[in-house]
């Protein structure tokens, strides 16, 4: 019997991200924010139905130290040990399945737990970034996040395309 599918997150290196993190509302006079880092990885993450808390742990430590980054002289290192910002976005789409011409979510968590996974997830990054001994030397090193459930305008600007997805 084949394993169930619990979690994705696929990993694009960039030399800088930006993220809208609040809509704007002309109404409510709310103005857009948005969120920046400069050379690191981003982190596009999706849990499935079959997710435990336990998967949110395992998926963070493994987006975190899996050598995917390149240091100044081509070696591979995680983003921890670039050091390197780290800008999480949540998308849901990556727990899509193609059906005929079209994509269904059946497989995805619920927008409840979702929430609180990534949210779990975000902060599970940041611990262990803290932790990580290069923190000592780099204390600007960022870990920044979107905003579970709206739609989200991304820009990012990478010396390559190097995205790797890393699945539960």
């Amino acid at each position: 019997m084949s394993e169930l599918l619990r979690a994705r997150c696929l990993v694009q290196q960039c030399v800088s991200a930006r993220l809208q993190v609040v809509l704007p509302d002309i109404q409510k006079n709310i103005l857009p924010e948005f969120v920046q880092i400069e050379r690191g990885a981003v982190f596009f993450v999706c849990f499935m139905k079959d997710a435990t808390e336990a998967d949110v742990d395992k998926l963070a430590k493994s987006v975190l130290n899996v050598r995917l980054s390149q240091t100044e002289d081509s070696k591979s290192t995680s983003v921890l040990d670039l050091p390197g910002d780290i800008l999480i976005i949540p998308q849901a789409c990556l727990g899509g399945k193609m059906k005929g011409k079209m994509f269904q979510y059946h497989n995805n968590i619920g927008k409840d737990a979702g929430l609180d996974f990534y949210a779990k997830f975000v902060d599970l990054c940041k611990k262990y970034a803290a932790e990580h001994p290069v923190w000592s030397l780099n204390k600007n090193l960022k870990v920044l996040s979107g905003t579970y459930g709206i739609r989200q305008v991304y820009s990012t600007e990478t010396n390559g395309p190097n995205m790797h997805l890393i699945e539960l």
